[in-house]
């Protein structure tokens, strides 16, 4: 879709070459800017910019840099200058990965320097003063575009978001190399990836019920139950995917002696999962049962003991870690006694050399904190839990996964932020960036709940046999979706997820076409770790 246009979007080196320096035959005008929405004051802004000259040059503010509000930029760089470069009165594009465009000024010494009105209405704001004084310190002219109409992009984003997932994945793809073949080659490659999840396995409940109304003597509501469903949960379900997925996966887990035990291991075996079961005939098979009334959940009641487990059957556990070699150790925390503050320490030592490391630890209702598990590849939490690991409720959700990824020393930070899709965070030092976004790819929610597994479980298996967050956390996410979009714990699987990636590239069109052409690196081997204008009222020419 914007293949015409990508010759205009260059880099400083290649424009400065291209309009060579001052004196120039032809005058050069630069504005700069986020362009998050590109809207008709933009347009304007544009069109009186391109009256100073001959060659209009647009510089956009790259994602890291632009602090203004919750979720933005809501649209990332390489589109929104793909956006401008689509624009005829735009000659140039170039996008600034610093936070302030002082240093591209003084590089490409533009003929002239267009601003909006906006930033003089009420005064020069300083960053503007230095703008100012850096076009005049080589003769430019630095002026005012007018202020008859003028537009916000965060006003416009607060009334509306344009839904662009597709236009996000697409631009996502291209800057990281990443081809749909390519990610329907890895889906194809995920078995025999040997995995050990370790965890609290769950059975979930589903009770139907129908409302019969409020009793008459208290305030309560009567239901009549209708039917009953039961799945595996926790631990057990992130195991049930990722065997679903390919995987030889070996879950090891706490079940006590009781039938759902016994029914728990009979559904894990006919899944092809491998069990190693710490039995204890004290502590119940944890079940957590949730009462619905058409779409409505009216309660929840948990059968469970989540008292630490006791230093002998942690030992056990230690064991069953060291002793099998795996290509991916999976930790699967829901803090109902087997991860403790004395254990996680105890267990993650055991985990054999050279084996992908990952944590999730999901405490909604419960004490438990992900910065428990640290040194890890991988650690997938929600918002929730990254605030209540760190104490912050106020830093916006960019600082929020670098300063988690900081403190648990982990190599790469899936954040789940429900129905905004995630946010992915790697080295400050990775190119092109250091984080990424992705929107839900969820098109009909129909249970929400074990999303966060399936997420974890494909993302998990991706990164351990590509070493490329980037596949892992779009086939992630498409994973996370199949799974919202059906009722119930039920695994999924690799045709589930290359449907969904398959009708995402038909949706993308521009996104597929493009990243097609790209050559796909070979795989790599399981556990390697190898993005007529009026005049301006207020103008000030230097």
């Amino acid at each position: 879709m914007f293949d015409p246009y990508k010759h205009k979007i260059k880099t400083v080196e290649e424009l400065r070459a291209v309009i060579g320096p001052r004196p120039r035959t032809q005058t050069v005008v630069m504005c700069h800017g986020a362009f998050d929405i590109v809207h008709p004051g933009h347009i304007r802004h544009l069109l009186y910019a391109k009256t100073h000259g001959d060659i209009l040059v647009a510089s956009v503010t790259s994602d890291e840099f632009i602090d203004k509000g919750e979720g933005r930029p809501y649209v990332p760089h390489e589109l929104r200058a793909a956006n401008l470069a689509a624009l005829e009165v735009v000659d140039y594009v170039i996008v600034d990965f610093r936070p302030e465009p002082l240093e591209n000024i003084r590089s490409l010494q533009p003929d002239c320097f267009v601003k909006g009105y906006e930033y003089s209405a009420a005064g020069v704001h300083p960053k503007t003063q230095k703008e100012i004084e850096v076009v005049s310190s080589y003769g430019g002219k630095f002026i005012f575009s007018p202020g008859d109409v003028v537009y916000s992009s965060t006003k416009i984003l607060a009334q509306h978001k344009p839904r662009l997932t597709l236009e996000k994945l697409g631009t996502l793809m291209e800057a990281e190399g990443v081809a749909f073949g390519r990610l329907r080659k890895t889906l194809e490659s995920l078995a025999g990836v040997n995995v050990h999840v370790v965890g609290d396995t769950i059975v979930d409940k589903y009770s139907y019920c129908a409302l019969l109304g409020p009793a008459t003597k208290t305030p309560t509501f009567s239901v009549r139950l209708e039917q009953s469903k039961t799945f595996v949960g926790g631990a057990g379900i992130v195991a049930k995917h990722l065997r679903s997925l390919g995987a030889e996966v070996t879950l090891t887990t706490v079940l006590g002696e009781d039938s759902l035990a016994e029914m728990a291991m009979e559904d894990l075996k006919s899944s092809g999962v491998h069990v190693n079961a710490v039995r204890e005939s004290h502590r119940p098979t944890i079940l957590k049962e949730r009462f619905w009334a058409g779409n409505y959940k009216l309660l929840q009641v948990d059968t469970l003991d989540n008292s630490p487990l006791a230093a002998r059957q942690i030992e056990v556990i230690q064991g069953f870690i060291r002793n099998l070699p795996s290509d991916l150790v999976v930790f699967s925390d829901f803090r109902h006694g087997l991860f403790h503050s004395d254990s996680v320490k105890i267990l993650t030592e055991a985990i054999p050399p050279g084996s992908l490391k990952v944590a999730d630890s999901q405490v909604s209702s419960r004490w438990g904190n992900i910065l428990d598990f640290k040194g890890f590849d991988l650690i997938t939490p929600n918002e929730h839990e990254a605030r209540f690991a760190l104490g912050d409720q106020d830093s916006g959700v960019r600082s929020l996964a670098q300063r988690l990824m900081t403190a648990a020393r982990a190599r790469f930070v899936l954040l789940k932020l429900g129905a905004r899709g995630i946010l992915a965070y790697r080295s400050p030092k990775s190119s092109p960036r250091s984080f990424f976004h992705l929107d839900t790819f969820v098109e009909r929610l129909v249970d929400a709940v074990g999303a966060g597994d399936a997420l974890l479980a494909t993302a998990s298996l991706v990164l351990a046999r590509t070493g490329d967050i980037v596949q892992a956390a779009i086939l992630g996410s498409l994973a996370a979706a199949v799974a919202c979009e059906q009722e119930g714990n039920i695994p999924i699987d690799t045709p589930g997820v290359m449907a969904r990636l398959q009708s995402a590239q038909e949706m993308a069109g521009w996104g597929a076409r493009r990243s097609a052409r790209r050559k796909p690196a070979p795989l790599a081997p399981p556990g390697s770790l190898e993005a007529g204008m009026p005049k301006p009222r207020a103008a000030q020419p230097l």
